[in-house]
């Protein structure tokens, strides 16, 4: 069994009193247009009308060769985690990146791929079977944003 670990809850409460990003910049503001920005601490979209923030977020503890960042989206007012074993409700794409991690946050090579939404719980569950793979991220497709973490439940 999996579970699906969004941004933890302390990191958002920093970033939405103005904590610096992965960039050293500030968060910005950013009105919802539509309701298609995933917010990666409620794993929900945003809907229309309501402010969301846009930041660099590097979700690795240390800073190595492999700890990207990218940009995402949180709820600019507060939200619930939406950390579970269900897929998670802001997935509306046809396709996600699934990637294994070892536990020196480096890619396990041979672990990435392009999988279909309704295939990412089997294919963490088949990654976290090897013992050289310690956590999974979950990212877009099209753009490699982290969306989040996936881990043994």
């Amino acid at each position: 069994m999996i579970r699906f670990i969004p941004i933890p809850t302390d990191t958002v409460r920093a970033y939405r009193a103005g904590a610096l990003d992965a960039n050293g910049l500030a968060p910005e503001r950013k009105l919802a247009e539509d309701s298609g920005y995933p917010c990666r601490h409620c794993m929900t979209c945003t809907p229309a009308g309501r402010e969301v923030l846009v930041l660099a977020h590097r979700p690795f503890d240390t800073i190595q060769p492999y700890s990207e960042v990218g940009p995402i989206f949180l709820c600019a007012d507060a939200c619930p985690s939406g950390q579970g074993t269900s897929l998670p409700a802001f997935l509306t794409s046809e396709h996600y990146i699934v990637r294994g991690y070892g536990a020196d946050e480096r890619i396990v090579y041979g672990t990435g791929g392009v999988v279909a939404t309704s295939q990412i719980p089997a294919r963490a569950e088949a990654l976290l079977k090897n013992q050289a793979v310690s956590f999974v991220h979950l990212r877009s497709a099209s753009n490699n944003c982290y969306h989040c973490r996936i881990e043994r439940a």
